[in-house]
């Protein structure tokens, strides 16, 4: 239902991390109302959010008066239940995206099944109904073989690599099994959808991933051929329309010797996107708002020639209170985004970004700026 007040549209999104927060700010910036459902009082987005309503994503009786309050329910995560996510749309809100797009970002199985019957690039693979099966899929395309778990996993959880039948895990079974891949390096392209079909992209990126945590991104992407990054925006445009997206999709791809194929799929903004804030006309998180509630699209356009985003990871000597003024005295022109988490080593606690005419330079600073956030420069 539309705000008493604004009488603009009433967005509600399911979980309350950092996303929720950004798109919060993005929400503000155009006079709408983003209601958030968390599950603790202390999530990111829920430091920071007036409309907040706090329960389980899996809470049926919760989440569905949640979103009977809204015009339009979208998602920070895709934990929430597929056949929760259509008792939604059966009660009369839309979600964007829809329970049949989402399913492609909460299942990798039905991911591998739906992209492959599109006959887009993707790793060889095949559904493991136990160790003997990972052995016969390695003794096709040798060892070692990557085994994922379909459901639940991110920043490299949930992925393991096997060299050897004894590193296989224990299941639970089906598991993923796919051929390990030379990768040049990572790409990600990233678009934003209408549910009356506009699109606009931005820019392909470069990701540069750490330990399965995406640490980096290069927007665009340096020294990618025309036709690579024309066949990688392809590859996202199919996506987006054949699986009837609403709102951003972000296609990690790995380039290879050999062309492009598909790695992950997210369909909600993203760790590659986050560049966009500062650096695009129109960031991810304003272009999800104006996808979900199928408003005219955003210009895409980056603000400079190069930008440079390094995420900021939690270490044993992180003191954000201390270290954010140094930071921002010693660099204005950066631009650091905070999430509002305690700094547990390894953990996303935000971003620096960098842009400028030089991409060695924005890159450094950008580096600089988050090592010193996380004590490990001064």
């Amino acid at each position: 239902m539309p705000h008493p007040v604004t009488g603009l549209p009433v967005v509600g999104m399911i979980g309350a991390g950092q996303l929720a927060r950004m798109t919060q700010e993005a929400a503000g910036a155009l006079g709408l109302t983003l209601a958030v459902l968390a599950e603790r009082a202390e999530d990111g987005a829920a430091l920071v959010t007036p409309d907040l309503t706090l329960g389980a994503p899996d809470d049926a009786d919760r989440v569905l008066e949640f979103a009977g309050r809204c015009d339009v329910v979208t998602f920070d995560h895709e934990h929430v239940p597929a056949d929760l996510v259509r008792a939604i749309e059966a009660a009369g809100t839309p979600t964007r995206p829809g329970a049949a797009a989402l399913v492609h970002a909460q299942d990798k199985k039905r991911m591998r099944e739906s992209l492959s019957r599109l006959g887009l690039p993707v790793p060889d693979w095949a559904v493991a109904d136990g160790p003997s099966a990972v052995a016969r899929f390695a003794g096709r395309t040798g060892w070692p073989v990557v085994v994922k778990r379909p459901r639940g996993g991110y920043d490299g959880r949930g992925v393991f690599v096997a060299h050897g039948p004894g590193d296989v895990p224990d299941g639970p079974w089906p598991l993923l099994v796919e051929e390990l891949v030379a990768v040049r390096r990572e790409l990600a392209a990233v678009l934003a959808r209408r549910p009356s079909g506009q699109l606009a992209a931005w820019p392909v990126v470069e990701t540069v991933q750490r330990d399965g945590v995406c640490v980096e991104v290069l927007a665009p992407a340096p020294d990618l051929p025309a036709d690579t990054a024309q066949a990688a925006l392809e590859i996202a445009t199919r996506i987006a329309v054949d699986l009837d997206v609403a709102g951003v999709l972000a296609v990690e791809l790995f380039e290879t010797s050999t062309g492009l194929l598909v790695n992950e799929l997210a369909m909600r903004p993203h760790n590659s996107g986050h560049w966009s804030i500062d650096g695009a006309v129109t960031s991810q998180f304003e272009q999800h708002l104006r996808a979900v509630l199928d408003w005219p699209l955003g210009d895409p356009s980056p603000r400079a020639p190069w930008i440079a985003m390094v995420n900021v990871l939690g270490g044993h000597g992180t003191d954000l209170a201390a270290a954010l003024p140094v930071v921002l005295g010693t660099d204005p022109g950066l631009r650091v985004h905070l999430y509002g988490k305690l700094g547990r080593p390894g953990r996303k606690l935000g971003h620096v970004t960098a842009f400028g005419p030089d991409l060695a330079v924005v890159r450094e600073r950008a580096r600089r700026g988050a090592a010193r956030l996380t004590g490990e420069a001064t």
